[in-house]
């Protein structure tokens, strides 16, 4: 259970796209401000509360607030901070740097993708992909030799991003880390920065698609697979 009261149920999990999706697992996490004695019964109802909420009991339409506050909006501005600083014993400093500003290169993404192993897509989905998400959260690591002026050598070594409705529910995709960072816990630190900025944002329903081997890594992430009987539905083109 991790820490600020949050309870983590079934969601979709995605680490690595697999080659058939339906061998995922739908996961998903809750935030819950009450008790963790909560009847899992609350826990449903929640899940569907962001479906039923834009409709009153008697089907009529509910009334919507103005768009968010300035001060709302400011509470959504990206940060970017030094998650870990090491010193090698040649004296190069290496940063790896956390943003969730979404700052990437799409060629270099693509160099990632090429790294683990993932099937090749069109720049051009994969630019349209990261403007249309929610939230990029990134990982970087600068090098500097020792004595060295300027801002150092940059790359790209991690990234997840997360879609959402703005409002209720936001689904994690595309969670990937170079191998050579890989076994680090690194992938553990962008995930839950990941949440945490989701939660932030007032993002209760957090969902994502796992692949069987790392079904784990996000179950000790607080995440449940089909908590309650609840399923990830797919459909797929029949050509």
């Amino acid at each position: 259970m991790p820490a600020h009261g949050v309870l983590l149920l079934p969601t979709p999990l995605k680490l690595y796209p697999p080659l058939d999706s339906r061998s995922q697992t739908f996961c998903s996490l809750y935030h819950l401000t009450g008790s963790r004695n909560q009847k899992v019964s609350k826990l449903k109802a929640r899940f569907w509360e962001s479906i039923r909420s834009g409709i009153l009991k008697n089907n009529t339409a509910q009334v919507i607030e103005p768009p968010s506050t300035v001060e709302e909006e400011e509470e959504s501005l990206p940060e970017e901070f030094v998650l870990v600083e090491r010193t090698s014993p040649d004296g190069t400093v290496e940063q790896i740097i956390f943003s969730s500003g979404g700052d990437v290169d799409v060629y270099d993404l693509q160099a990632l993708c090429d790294k683990v192993g993932w099937p090749r897509r069109p720049l051009s989905k994969l630019a349209a992909a990261l403007k249309n998400s929610y939230i990029v959260a990134t990982l970087h690591s600068i090098s500097k030799p020792a004595g060295e002026e300027g801002n150092g050598q940059k790359k790209l070594i991690g990234m997840a991003r997360a879609t959402s409705d703005h409002a209720f529910n936001a689904t994690i995709w595309d969670v990937l880390v170079d191998p050579s960072y890989q076994g680090q816990g690194l992938g553990k630190a962008l995930i839950e920065k990941l949440i945490r900025a989701l939660l932030q944002r007032d993002i209760g329903n957090i969902s994502l698609f796992a692949d069987s081997q790392v079904v784990e890594f996000y179950r000790n992430l607080g995440f449940q697979p089909d908590p309650e009987g609840i399923k990830g539905m797919f459909w797929y083109p029949k050509y």
